[in-house]
């Protein structure tokens, strides 16, 4: 069965953006050279699920979407045609993964953000993996990645790697 991995970064305190959608605090550990697993990770992918908000967002720092290779779910309120693989996609999230993770795949299905997206995929218990890359600084405001109404769930960590600019990536599978 396919799995639902979050492949994300964070600061320590917690934040995946700063106030007004800020991500410069990722510049912090760019690195020539370095892309710390990330088109390894990339490569294990078919299908993305993503926030309109972080859709957005992405498309104002670039002309063509990074996943447009791939088919990707545009969680929205809003309607729209389809672009290419680009599906606007307005229905159930749980009825939409169980349908995704159900395809014959060799692939897996990546949770691209943001927080509201990943927050209710966890309170849905439909994650099966997180990736999560932990930024060296505090940013003591933002935008959360885990909120209020996130459930407790146990986590078994497969591995931990630390990076020489300070970046340590931890992954997780969910369930005891």
């Amino acid at each position: 069965m396919r799995k639902l991995i979050v492949y994300i970064a964070m600061s320590v305190d917690g934040f995946i953006a700063g106030n007004n959608d800020d991500l410069s605090f990722l510049q912090s550990v760019e690195q020539e050279g370095e892309d710390y697993g990330y088109a390894d990770f990339i490569q294990t992918i078919d299908t993305v699920i993503i926030g309109r908000r972080t859709y957005d967002t992405v498309m104002q720092l670039t002309d063509q979407f990074p996943h447009a290779d791939k088919q990707c779910y545009i969680i929205s309120s809003k309607m729209q045609e389809p672009k290419g693989k680009l599906h606007f996609y307005t229905g159930d999230l749980k009825e939409l993964v169980t349908q995704l993770k159900n395809e014959t795949s060799d692939k897996h299905i990546f949770c691209d953000g943001g927080a509201s997206i990943v927050q209710q995929l966890l309170r849905l218990q439909l994650v099966d993996e997180l990736i999560v890359s932990i930024i060296p600084v505090v940013l003591r405001d933002g935008i959360r990645l885990f909120g209020d109404n996130t459930t407790m769930q146990p986590l078994r960590l497969q591995s931990s790697k630390a990076y020489p600019k300070g970046l340590v990536q931890l992954t997780y599978q969910f369930g005891a």
